[in-house]
């Protein structure tokens, strides 16, 4: 029987009118002979009422099993006002069956498909079951919510005059960003595929192609150890433009945020969003992608230790450092337990310790309270606002790690705060920031050189380019990051588009020996000197853009099929071994794998 309506379709109106619907039994109920079941498909729910006086319905609830598929024609009817459901769509009618067609009998689940009791399932165990865990209709709706930011981003971008062009998952190994998988080529014995971690070589190849206005919704792979925000695979809204600068990029990613927010979850988000350059982000909230959905800033108590008795203080601020703090407010009852463990959160970014003060009952308690002078509380008090109740917290060392260690810390006492009922942020608050301005240059001391802080083809800003010969860590690039309630979405910037400057920072300030550059990027280079346009772009994890969307911490609840964080896929059983033959077609042999690595 083919369907007629899908379940979450039939209304009063359909009263009296003959109906088919197909789907998995939600639940059955036998109520003195009558069998109730819920038939439920990606739509939603039906009631469907089986009449025992029909010789084809008897002994139906021996037969039938919850999850099994079903198809039923019957007759529509109008609920008695009492028993209307409210709860769902079709809740004042049912469909009183006529004929039954089981498609499949289901074996009793592994874990029960209710969204409230399966989110408290062992996360592994629905990832082996994954075809089941996404019948879910939270899961459902997270593919749907997938489904129209995607349909979202492709209808903006084609009225912007984008064209969707694919570019190779097969490409040339480029080491010089993340851990790469290989793929060996059996027509070139020897010689390996590297699978693209990111199209953007490529992408600013169809700019000298002449596109003007790229984009593609691209998988991209990373061998990587993985955690909550990263999986091997996943994908980007990956985009370019030529003849733009900053300022174009930020008003058409605007739009098409604004567009998905719209389409997705109804919400009209304000434009243009706000701008922090890289330092202000850093030494107001720790971390260039800050959460600013809350306050619990950071500010800069340098010069007034400059000087002070506490030699902790006073010995960083001398040695080129900087003493910050916030006021972490109402959080003065933290526990020695979760002392302990901002303690250990600070540890891990490099501190010895964590100095704080701690206010209660009028008092300021702290080891450290006897080095300080009355001014210096004094004016402690005044720019932190400490009142009582409250926590402060303390950071001394250099400016970058001082700044992460309280950046750090700052979110983990947000965490304690909204557990304590003390800081709430609405669910529905999505707080949008461009932080722009970041240096183009790191100088890596284990290695001995520069390394680029975004990508080596981010465009250094015009002025700056002197710089790149005497100081390379002043020169800002025109690099910019999309962040949203403290999570990078998106990253990109305006590329290099002149052979001789991208040749440049390649061999002279990253120090890459000049044949290496030739071979990884010889292409590219000659490409450059046959007209290239100025062009720029970004890439967004659709991902975690979901995660956000559907309002989850993990980006595996937002991908059909995801990875463990041993990068494996339970369901399928992937990775898996493969035949002597296959290896021998590719010239590979495996040598004893050691335990560890098993």
């Amino acid at each position: 029987m083919k369907r007629t309506h899908h379940c979450n379709e039939l209304r009063p109106l359909d009263v009296g009118c003959t109906a088919t619907l197909a789907g998995w039994i939600d639940t059955m109920r036998d109520l003195g002979g009558i069998l109730f079941v819920d038939l439920r498909d990606r739509e939603g729910v039906t009631q469907v009422i089986f009449d025992p006086s029909n010789p084809d319905f008897k002994d139906l609830h021996h037969r039938l099993k919850p999850e099994s598929v079903i198809a039923v024609q019957g007759e529509v009817e109008r609920r008695s006002p009492e028993t209307v459901n409210e709860r769902i769509p079709t809740g004042e009618i049912d469909l009183r069956a006529a004929s039954l067609t089981v498609h499949n009998i289901s074996k009793t689940p592994p874990f029960p498909l209710e969204d409230d009791r399966a989110e408290r399932v062992n996360e592994d165990l629905r990832l082996t079951y994954r075809y089941l865990d996404l019948r879910r209709p939270a899961m459902q709706q997270i593919l749907r919510s997938r489904h129209r930011a995607v349909h979202a981003t492709r209808a903006f971008l084609d009225e912007q005059g984008f064209i969707e062009v694919e570019t190779p998952m097969l490409f040339k190994s480029t080491p010089e960003g993340a851990r790469e998988f290989l793929v060996p080529s059996r027509l070139n014995a020897g010689e390996f595929y590297a699978l693209a971690q990111s199209p953007q070589q490529l992408k600013q190849m169809l700019m000298v192609a002449g596109v003007e206005r790229y984009y593609q919704i691209a998988r991209c792979f990373r061998d990587e150890d993985l955690r909550a925000d990263r999986q091997p695979e996943f994908s980007q809204i990956d985009l370019e433009m030529s003849f733009i600068d900053r300022e174009d990029m930020y008003a058409l990613i605007e739009g098409m945020l604004a567009r998905i927010w719209k389409e997705v979850k109804g919400i009209e988000i304000a434009t243009p969003f706000p701008r922090m350059p890289y330092r202000e982000a850093m030494d107001r909230f720790g971390v260039d992608k800050p959460d600013t959905r809350f306050a619990l800033e950071i500010k800069d108590f340098s010069e007034l230790f400059r000087e002070s008795g506490f030699k902790v203080f006073s010995g960083a601020v001398g040695s080129g450092g900087v003493v910050k703090a916030f006021n972490a407010k109402g959080l003065a009852d933290a526990t020695q337990g979760e002392m302990k463990m901002l303690e250990e959160c600070a540890k891990g970014l490099g501190a010895k310790g964590l100095a704080f003060i701690r206010v209660q009952n009028g008092e300021w308690k702290s080891p450290i309270l006897k080095f300080f002078t009355e001014d210096e509380k004094r004016e402690m008090r005044d720019a932190l606002e400490i009142a009582d109740g409250d926590m402060v917290f303390f950071a001394a060392a250099e400016w970058e790690r001082a700044c992460a260690i309280l950046g750090r810390i700052r979110l983990e006492s947000a965490r304690l705060l909204i557990a304590r009922g003390r800081l709430k942020i609405p669910e529905d608050r999505y707080d949008f920031l461009w932080v722009i301005e970041f240096p183009l240059m790191l100088f890596d001391e284990e290695a001995g050189h520069y390394l680029a802080a975004h990508h080596p083809f981010t465009a250094p800003v015009d002025e700056d380019i002197p710089l790149l010969d005497s100081n390379p860590t002043a020169v800002r690039g025109q690099h910019y990051d999309c962040v949203l309630n403290g999570s990078e979405i998106a990253g990109g910037s305006i590329r290099i588009h002149q052979a001789e400057l991208q040749k440049k920072v390649f061999e002279e300030v990253l120090k890459i020996p000049p044949e290496v550059v030739q071979s990884r990027f010889g292409y590219m280079l000659n490409a450059f000197d046959y007209g290239a346009p100025p062009h720029g772009g970004i890439a967004f994890g659709l991902d975690r853009l979901v995660a956000i969307l559907s309002g989850r911490s993990s980006i595996r609840d937002v991908i059909a099929f995801p990875k463990t964080q041993r990068g494996q896929c339970l369901m399928s059983q992937t990775p898996g071994s493969v035949s002597e033959k296959q290896l021998r077609d590719l010239h590979i042999a495996i040598r004893d794998v050691p335990t560890a690595a098993r």
